[in-house]
């Protein structure tokens, strides 16, 4: 006897994923699509506190762990760091402080890097470019130049 299996994937619309969203899961997202500092999962369970004060630090993990998977939130990570969240989605480069690790997104236009020949020379298939800046943000600047006088 043989028997076949089918698994059907259901695609489920940006819509759709929003509507099923828990309140907890909800307030995460707005939070995190009112920043543009990329703020690390503690600070975003400080955030998200003040307005349920009854969440969990394990409820957030997991919510943007989810908020990730369905495409709704990007995760930054870097070797060393603290991973820190997105609320923008769409491809976009970062800027980085090396001291403070304040992460930041840089405008529209400030990078043009494109390089075809990148997929025919290696054999990849390039699905995407991650491009991040590092250097000391305007607050480091002003710590350090205070240290020093």
């Amino acid at each position: 006897m043989i028997i076949i299996i089918i698994i059907l994937e259901k695609r489920v619309s940006l819509a759709e994923k929003i509507r099923s969203m828990t309140r907890q899961r909800r307030m995460i997202l707005q939070e995190l699509q009112k920043m543009t500092t990329h703020p690390t999962a503690d600070q975003v369970y400080d955030m998200v506190r003040k307005k349920l004060p009854r969440i969990s630090l394990a409820t957030v993990y997991r919510n943007l762990d989810l908020l990730a998977q369905d495409g709704l939130i990007r995760k930054l990570g870097t070797a060393g760091a603290q991973m820190r969240f997105d609320g923008n989605p769409v491809d976009h480069h970062h800027i980085r402080c090396t001291r403070c690790h304040r992460v930041d997104d840089l405008p529209a236009g400030t990078v043009m890097v494109k390089d075809k020949g990148v997929g025919e020379r290696t054999g990849y298939r390039i699905a995407g470019l991650h491009l991040e800046y590092n250097g000391l943000c305007p607050e480091c600047q002003t710590e350090m130049q205070k240290t020093r006088v």
